[in-house]
């Protein structure tokens, strides 16, 4: 008779939520799942214990309230994975770069070469960073790096730091702390993150002196303002702007000029970091480190991570007599280079050493280079692979170099555009940002559209990939 009173079993019979509750897995069973088992594999395990525990006591609560069905186990551990990417912090992941921007500065500026990321792995445990493996001694950190800066600009000596600012900064603080720098009018510029020219100048301890005006700063206008208090003139590449009309400038070859008539140091930052001359793949010329050393300029800066294709970095060329205060200045061992940057950067200026490898091999270099076929043909491979269910245009676009390179050069690509039914193009793209690898492109006409022009062609199959997946 005891199941005529009514045991267990026929108590949860008459009471579905009780039976629900019931039924509710315990952690260690959803720690043994293999969705468990992938989020440990990234995860520490008291974290994910904990956000298990959590997901179970949402999933009661839902039921209590009379939310939804019993859950299985394995929506519950997708909850939990939801709950530990919400609290953890977003960090660093993969961007498939569909905005038609090379060297974009949000999404890291220029993709390393292969070499560079070979370099980057045996770098990673012990090197001989400082070590001469001949004598067993200490040794000077990354003559390699220095020798192949001075054979690529003609330049007698080199250094490297962690960006183009502080190069700037180093530069003017061992050569005009306490004198005058003098700099046009025109060239009083702010680039990204709110880098001033004045306000690097003044933190190097110089005074600014502008010459000039705005629009039209002449050799006459320097040699003017020259006082025995000077100690620079500085000319500045206009990196991301352009000015246009009635204007003119003094050239590099006649500062240099005064710079040694009256003795001072001719500094140029030239920023962009262009090693090879763009004509050569149809793209505007942009000024080289070696252009500026022939044309008489004591030191040029420059980016390692813009048109050079490297790692980020500030690289200062030039004569021994202008590097050599700045190699015993006490901010160089504040800004200078990690193992890492450096072994990056070795490997992408070996692959300058020759033009038409660094043009093959060097990830920027070789998007600039691409021609229209190649870039109709990869679009046509994203099309293809999305039809049905989205509908994929092929339409114009336009790409641009990016990163303060390139300023007026506008560059023809190709974009597949997106209309997903039932999906505004914001949401798409959204979707598409939150995906693993994320897919960043750009919303325009009520489409998304992904440039090819900064996507590879083994890209192609993860960026359809990624749509599709949005799509549920």
């Amino acid at each position: 008779m005891h199941g005529m009173h009514g045991g267990p079993e026929q108590e949860d019979s008459g009471d579905p939520l009780a039976s629900a509750l019931r039924a509710l897995p315990q952690v260690q069973r959803l720690l043994e799942t293999p969705e468990a088992a992938a989020l440990l594999a990234r995860l520490p395990r008291p974290a994910v214990v904990d956000a298990l525990r959590a997901a179970v006591d949402a999933a009661r609560a839902d039921l209590q309230a009379g939310i939804g069905g019993p859950p299985s186990p394995a929506s519950i551990v997708a909850r939990a994975a939801q709950m530990l990417d919400s609290a953890d912090p977003p960090g660093l992941r993969r961007v498939l770069n569909a905005t038609g921007i090379v060297l974009h500065t949000n999404l890291g500026r220029a993709p390393l070469a292969a070499e560079a990321l070979q370099a980057i792995a045996e770098a990673s445990g012990y090197a001989n960073l400082e070590y001469v493996l001949e004598t067993g001694t200490r040794g000077p950190r990354a003559p390699a790096i220095e020798a192949l800066l001075c054979r690529l600009t003609g330049a007698q000596a080199a250094l490297a730091m962690n960006n183009c600012a502080a190069a700037m900064l180093l530069a003017l603080s061992a050569l005009a702390a306490g004198g005058e720098v003098l700099v046009s009018r025109g060239e009083l510029i702010e680039i990204g993150g709110g880098f001033r020219i004045p306000d690097v100048i003044q933190q190097g301890g110089a005074r600014l002196v502008e010459v000039g005006t705005t629009n039209k700063t002449r050799l006459g206008d320097y040699a003017a303002a020259v006082t025995p208090a000077t100690r620079v003139i500085l000319k500045v590449h206009p990196s991301n702007y352009r000015m246009v009309g009635f204007t003119a400038e003094a050239d590099l070859p006649s500062l240099a000029a005064l710079a040694r008539e009256r003795g001072l140091l001719l500094v140029q930052d030239l920023g962009s970091g262009a090693m090879q001359d763009l004509r050569s793949v149809g793209r505007p010329h942009e000024p080289t480190p070696a252009d500026s050393i022939a044309a008489g300029a004591d030191v040029v800066a420059f980016s390692g991570d813009k048109l050079l294709g490297g790692p980020q970095a500030g690289l200062l060329v030039g004569s021994e007599a202008a590097i050599a205060p700045m190699r015993r200045h006490p901010l160089l061992r504040a800004l200078r280079l990690d193992k890492l940057s450096l072994a990056a950067l070795e490997a992408t200026l070996r692959l300058h050493q020759d033009p038409a490898r660094a043009f093959a091999r060097v990830p920027a270099l070789h998007m600039l280079a691409q021609s229209d076929a190649t870039l109709h043909a990869r679009a046509q491979r994203l099309a293809d692979r999305l039809r049905p269910p989205v509908t994929a245009d092929i339409v114009a676009s336009t790409a641009y170099a990016g990163g303060g390179t390139l300023p007026a050069s506008d560059i023809p690509s190709v974009a597949v555009a997106l209309t997903v039914p039932g999906a505004s193009a914001d949401d798409l793209a959204r979707r598409l940002r939150l995906h693993r690898p994320a897919v960043v492109g750009r919303v325009g006409g009520g489409r998304v559209l992904l440039d090819v022009f900064t996507l590879d062609d083994a890209d192609v199959p993860v960026v359809a990939d990624a749509v599709l997946a949005a799509l549920t």
